[in-house]
């Protein structure tokens, strides 16, 4: 396993990335390990809709890149990662701060890396909760992603 970028670079870069500067969407931590990141946007004039709440696209777009980036950085250069499909499940109207928290669990990892070992490609399903101030449940997003070994250079 080896990191290609460091947690602040990745952050840095994010925190310029013109569509979530451009929404408001912000990384507000990344571990050490590429492990965790957790992204936050609040409501502002120019990323609500007509009813004042959060535009959609935006709260889906604020899960967008990060479950592939992490695991591109803890898998290396080593395996291919995409994101493959998604959904957006919308529970209740976001009118505060919300909040995603994606997390790469020691356990999907050993499942990432058995089903990959021989090189198959693995597609793997990936939810996130977005939740705003009060913790309280607003959109669930369900990510797919294409994982696969790289064959070994002849």
């Amino acid at each position: 396993m080896s990191m290609l970028m460091k947690p602040w670079v990745l952050e840095n870069f994010m925190r310029f990335w013109p569509p979530f500067w451009g929404s408001s969407i912000r990384v507000e931590y990344v571990a050490r390990d590429h492990k965790e990141i957790v992204v936050a946007m609040p409501v502002t004039w120019y990323n609500k809709n007509y009813v004042g709440t959060h535009f959609g696209g935006n709260l889906f777009a604020m899960t967008d890149p990060f479950y592939m980036l992490m695991l591109m950085e803890i898998l290396g250069r080593g395996y291919y990662v995409w994101d493959k499909a998604a959904s957006i499940e919308f529970i209740k109207p976001g009118k505060s701060k919300v909040t995603a928290r994606f997390q790469v669990t020691d356990a999907m990892l050993e499942e990432i890396l058995q089903n990959t070992a021989n090189g198959e490609k693995f597609f793997k399903v990936i939810d996130t909760e977005i939740k705003d101030a009060d913790g309280e449940l607003i959109a669930k997003v369900s990510r797919t992603l294409y994982i696969r070994k790289k064959k070994p250079k002849s």
